[in-house]
C-alpha cells in the first residue's frame, strides 16, 4: 500500500508503542504515595543535614550535661554553672553581643537608609550590598589576622600614625586585645549584616505613606517619629536580636584575636572540651547547653518580631 494512502489513524493504531515502560505512567495513573514522595524528596538532604549537625549534637549536649566522666547521672555540671567565674563569662559574652548588636544595628540602619531612602546614586547601593554580602561572612581567623595586621601594636595604621603624625594609639588608651577592641572587630561583620537585613524593610516603606503624612501635617522628624519608626520598629528589633545571636556564638574571631585573654563562654567551652589543663568535657557540654538555651530564646524572639514586621513588608 502506498504511503500516501495510509490514514493517520490506522498508522497510530497499528504502531507499537516504543516505550512500554512509560505506558500509562502519568499523573492520573500514579498512586497517592508517589506524589507524596515527589513533594518531600527535595527536602530530604536538608533534614539529613539538620539531623547530623543540629539534632544529634544538641542531643549529645543534653545527655552529656547530666553525666560525669564515667557516664553516670549527675547534676554537678549544672551546679557548676553558678560559679562566679562562669557567670562572669556569660555576662561578658552577653555584654559583647549586646554592644555590637546595638552599635551594628544603629550604624547599619543609618547606612541602609542612606542608600535606600537617602537619595544616593544607585551604583553606591549596588556596591554597598555586594560588599555587605562578603563582609558579613568574613569572620574567624582571617578577620582577626586582618585587624592585627592593621591595628595591632605593630600594625600598618598604628605604625603610620606614630611615624607620620606622632600619635601612638596604644599610649592613648586604645587596645585591640581588650573588650572594646574585640567589639570593634565584631562590628566588621555585624554592621554589613544589619545592612542586608534591614534594607528590604526600608524598601517596603511606601511613598504613599509619606505623602499622606505630609498632607496631614506630619513632616520631617514627626513623620519618622509617628509613622516610619513604629512601622520599622519590629524589623529593627528583630535585626538587633539576630545580631545579638550572631555575636553570641562567635568563637574563632575572639580566640584568634585575644588568645583566650577575654574569657568568653565559647572560649570556655573549647578549653573544657579539648584543653590540656582545663579538661572536663561534661562541664563543657553544660556550658554549651546554657548557650543553646539563650540562643533558642533569641531565635524565638526573632521569629515573633519577624511575624509582626511581615505585615508591613508584604506587597
Amino acid at each position: 500500500m502506498p504511503v500516501s494512502s495510509v490514514r493517520v489513524g490506522e498508522g497510530a493504531r497499528g504502531a507499537r508503542f516504543p516505550f512500554p515502560f512509560l505506558k500509562g505512567k502519568n499523573a492520573a495513573d500514579a498512586g497517592p504515595g508517589s506524589g507524596l514522595v515527589r513533594r518531600w524528596i527535595g527536602v530530604v538532604p536538608f533534614f539529613l543535614f539538620a539531623l547530623a549537625f543540629m539534632v544529634l549534637p544538641a542531643a549529645t549536649l543534653l545527655v552529656g550535661s547530666f553525666q560525669d566522666g564515667h557516664g553516670h547521672f549527675t547534676l554537678v555540671n549544672l551546679a557548676h554553672l553558678a560559679r562566679p567565674g562562669i557567670l562572669r563569662s556569660y555576662l561578658l559574652t552577653v555584654e559583647v553581643s549586646l554592644v555590637t548588636a546595638l552599635l551594628g544595628g544603629l550604624f547599619g540602619f543609618l547606612l541602609a537608609w542612606a542608600v535606600t531612602l537617602g537619595g544616593m546614586p544607585r551604583g553606591v547601593r549596588g556596591f554597598l550590598v555586594t560588599f555587605s554580602g562578603v563582609a558579613s561572612n568574613f569572620a574567624g581567623v582571617p578577620l582577626a589576622f586582618a585587624f592585627i595586621a592593621t591595628l595591632g601594636r605593630v600594625g600598618l595604621i598604628t605604625v603610620l600614625l606614630k611615624s607620620i603624625f606622632g600619635i601612638s594609639l596604644y599610649d592613648h588608651g586604645f587596645n585591640l586585645y581588650s573588650f572594646w577592641g574585640l567589639s570593634f572587630t565584631y562590628l566588621y561583620f555585624q554592621l554589613p549584616l544589619m545592612v542586608l537585613i534591614i534594607t528590604p524593610a526600608l524598601d517596603g516603606m511606601k511613598r504613599e505613606w509619606r505623602e499622606a503624612s505630609e498632607n496631614l501635617g506630619a513632616r520631617g522628624t514627626r513623620y519618622w517619629r509617628e509613622v516610619a519608626l513604629p512601622i520599622l520598629l519590629p524589623s529593627l528589633l528583630s535585626s538587633v536580636v539576630l545580631l545579638f545571636g550572631n555575636a553570641f556564638g562567635a568563637y574563632a574571631t575572639a580566640y584568634a584575636l585575644t588568645g583566650g585573654f577575654i574569657n568568653l563562654i565559647p572560649i570556655q567551652i573549647g578549653a573544657q572540651i579539648r584543653g590540656d589543663v582545663l579538661h572536663d568535657p561534661n562541664l563543657g557540654y553544660a556550658l554549651a547547653l546554657g548557650m543553646v538555651i539563650i540562643m533558642t530564646l533569641t531565635i524565638l524572639g526573632y521569629a515573633a518580631l519577624q511575624r509582626r514586621a511581615s505585615r508591613f513588608t508584604k506587597p
